[in-house]
């Protein structure tokens, strides 16, 4: 039994949910989202509350059930507060800022890195080691978040590169004489 999938996801006042058969729908203030259940789950929807069951005790659909409740109570959370990452930029000389729709990006290399911010994506640089991604899809916040820090990920010897804020980076010891 999933204990996630049990949960009824509750649907808070100023945000309208509807299920259409396998389609979830919801709108808030935030914006308007929705997700495909799988065909071994099945989605009921009482008064202000989204129910996910499994259609047959399969491994696929046991599996599937905790999943698709949590992918829809993270379309309830989207639209009423959004997702926020933060990323960490570390090394010399190395810095981020938004300039218009592109994040322009100082990570050692010969050239800036321009990396195009994608639509229903928010990026602020408050600091210019910082970098502050928000918008209402989580999938897609920790995507772009994953991009960024694939441009140059961090090393274990300086720990110079893009981390999470609060990653941990398994520091190497170098070379000994």
């Amino acid at each position: 039994m999933s204990r996630i999938g049990k949960k009824p996801v509750i649907v808070p006042a100023g945000v309208t949910a509807k299920v259409d058969g396998q389609l979830v729908q919801v709108k808030g203030a935030k914006g308007e989202l929705q997700f495909r259940v799988p065909d071994d789950v099945a989605v009921t929807q009482d008064g202000n509350s989204i129910k996910v069951d499994p259609r047959s005790n399969s491994k696929r659909a046991r599996a599937l059930w905790g999943t698709s409740r949590a992918q829809v109570n993270n379309l309830v959370v989207g639209v009423t507060a959004g997702f926020e990452k933060k990323l960490e930029i570390n090394g010399v000389g190395y810095r981020a800022a938004v300039a218009g729709k592109n994040l322009q990006l100082a990570l050692g290399y010969s050239h800036d890195v321009n990396y195009p911010i994608p639509a229903g994506i928010a990026i602020v640089t408050p600091k210019p080691t910082e970098i502050t991604i928000s918008g209402v899809d989580k999938r897609q916040v920790g995507q772009v978040a994953a991009e960024i820090r694939a441009l140059r990920g961090p090393e274990p010897y300086k720990g110079k590169g893009v981390k999470y804020a609060g990653e941990f980076i398994f520091r190497k010891e170098g070379k000994k004489k």
